[in-house]
């Protein structure tokens, strides 16, 4: 009989993590003397360990079809690290032990830097508890901070959203700024790299420039020569927008905005950056100013996906799967870049102990000497994958996006498990 496959939506989810489980579900169904039933975990890899699975078999493909073009995590998501085997070894246990329980052979776990991590321990710690299963490491990041890979899906769409956002807003700043207001901040996601401030920059082009400023983690943040920055440009423009990464830093490497508490992950809670950074301007020039924080909106706008976006999220779904069946253990499948004029690419694949817990951060060269823009280098490379539109269905005005059955599975262990 074939064994079963289980797959896992892990950390912060993005516009097009669903289309990477619509691909591994698809292909796995493609596949039935060798893939049974396929299982996804409900809030992730949680769901596991509570032996809380959902089953995908209950679904006409019609509606899985729809997960490419719904955002979020339609099985839930979460944010819980394993640790070493000595520290969580009744975690690894428990795991295996579902595993068993539901004649698992394949795991798919969709996620970042620190998912690779968690998919490596099982593929190293299930084949040292006698049941070995493949675990192969499906890659998502907003943050675009995962080795090795060109980029991480999840990226492309949201540098669109902050392109469009910086642009849109801007033209609405443009039209006030004479007799109101003369600066405004967009707060974004990036903790420890400046891909996501980057995009940013995208919405100011040589045939329609924007005085924009960028504040990037890579570069320590100085009070005094930012706002001299400011003020020289709503002197010149009569107007600036600024981009700020929540993880923005100052000399002593402390973040602006640290509010003393921690995820599962160990990352220390960030937010609030852009009134930070506001209250500044107030105190030191008395611009009047409006602020805005992308939060949530960046990660799940499906409205507005780049098409490539959504492509490359369908294919490293459907190569996991291919990989899995081809007898890869402990690996991810990558984005090859191939050429740039025409933007052009390919999947391969990579060790999970050269992805694990390694962050990616934006490379100097895609910063611009005043430290506060972008470079040509960066935007050949962001370009690309903004490109393109793939819309979802609308239908009453807004999008039109699937809530699965989400049917549960019947338990087979008897104990329940703590998290």
């Amino acid at each position: 009989m074939p064994k079963n496959a289980i797959y896992a939506q892990s950390g912060g989810v993005t516009a097009v993590i669903n289309a990477s489980a619509c691909a591994i579900i698809e292909t796995a169904r493609k596949f039935p003397e060798q893939i049974g039933k396929l299982y996804a975990g409900r809030n992730g890899i949680v769901g596991i360990l509570k032996e809380d699975l959902i089953d995908t078999s209950v679904e006409p493909s019609e509606r899985i079809a729809k997960l490419r073009t719904t955002p979020s995590g339609a099985f839930g998501s979460c944010r819980y690290k394993l640790k070493s085997m000595q520290e969580s070894h009744h975690a690894y246990q428990r795991l295996v032990d579902v595993f068993a329980a539901h004649d698992i052979g394949y795991f798919f776990y969709n996620g970042g830097g620190d998912s690779a991590d968690t998919c490596l321990k099982i593929a190293q710690i299930s084949k040292e508890m006698g049941y070995p299963v493949q675990a192969i490491h499906v890659p998502k990041t907003v943050d675009n901070d995962l080795p090795v890979t060109d980029n991480s899906p999840g990226y492309g769409s949201v540098a669109k959203y902050i392109a469009t956002s910086v642009l849109e807003a801007s033209l609405d700043v443009a039209s006030m700024s004479l007799t109101s207001t003369k600066v405004f901040i967009l707060e974004v996601m990036g903790r420890h790299s400046g891909w996501i401030a980057a995009a940013g920059g995208m919405a100011s082009t040589k045939d329609q420039p924007i005085p924009l400023v960028i504040l990037f983690p890579e570069i320590a943040f100085d009070r005094k020569q930012f706002i001299n920055r400011v003020r020289n440009a709503v002197s010149t423009f009569g107007q600036v927008s600024i981009v700020v990464s929540e993880g923005i830093t100052d000399k002593d490497g402390r973040f602006l905005t640290d509010q003393g508490r921690s995820d599962a992950f160990g990352h220390q809670q960030l937010g609030g950056v852009a009134p930070t950074i506001a209250s500044m301007i107030l105190q030191d020039t008395g611009l009047k100013y409006h602020w805005a924080v992308a939060d949530y909106l960046q990660r799940s706008a499906r409205h507005i996906a780049s098409k490539t976006d959504v492509e490359q999220a369908y294919a490293v779904g459907k190569s996991a799967v291919l990989m899995a069946l081809e007898g890869e253990n402990s690996v991810m499948p990558t984005i090859i870049r191939t050429n740039n004029h025409p933007y052009q690419w390919e999947i391969g694949k990579v060790n999970l102990n050269e992805v694990a817990n390694i962050e990616k951060i934006l490379p100097k060269n895609f910063i611009d000497n005043s430290g506060y823009g972008i470079t040509q280098t960066c935007r050949k490379y962001i370009a690309p994958l903004m490109e393109g539109e793939d819309y979802p269905e609308f239908q009453n005005g807004i999008p039109n996006y699937i809530r699965l059955t989400n049917k549960s599975v019947t338990k087979k262990l008897g104990t329940d498990f703590a998290v």
